[in-house]
């Protein structure tokens, strides 16, 4: 059977067979070859739930954002938007920027939704059933009453 070399089905063939070509060569983990600082200023784009994705990886990714203080100060960084306070506190006290966080995500989330009004219509308890709650302190009320009177 002789092929046309310009038909369709021998010029994907001919594709195929130079992608499988370039597939033999291994994938490389651009940790393996990327200085420490970089691979965590590529990890450091990432949001908190890809971070903690990502550390699950491998072994390699795992040390390298574990170990990282300006990988958890970024993360940390975004969560001081809502929770300044609580994290400034947290810092003076010598917790690192992963234990902060770790501290503080669910009640910045948390104290966030608040804030924009998204629990301003629930009438009970029962309408927040599911919902990962968490403590918060009285000024952290005060700002949330204050937002919801300024609605």
């Amino acid at each position: 059977m002789h092929h046309d070399p310009a038909s369709p089905v021998f010029l994907c063939s001919k594709r195929r067979a130079s992608l499988m070509s370039t597939c033999d060569v291994p994938p490389q983990n651009f940790a393996e070859t990327l200085p420490t600082e970089m691979s965590e200023r590529i990890f450091g784009e990432l949001d908190t739930e890809s971070l903690c994705s990502a550390a699950l990886t491998c072994r390699l990714w795992h040390d390298i954002i574990e170990e990282s203080e300006q990988v958890w100060r970024n993360q940390c960084l975004l969560v001081s938007a809502v929770c300044q306070r609580e994290v400034d506190s947290d810092r003076r006290d010598g917790l690192s920027w992963k234990v902060t966080l770790v501290k503080n995500y669910t009640r910045s989330r948390l104290k966030r939704d608040w804030l924009r009004g998204r629990f301003s219509h629930v009438r009970s308890a029962e309408e927040l059933r599911g919902r990962k709650m968490t403590p918060l302190d009285a000024e952290t009320w005060g700002e949330i009453l204050q937002a919801e009177l300024d609605r």
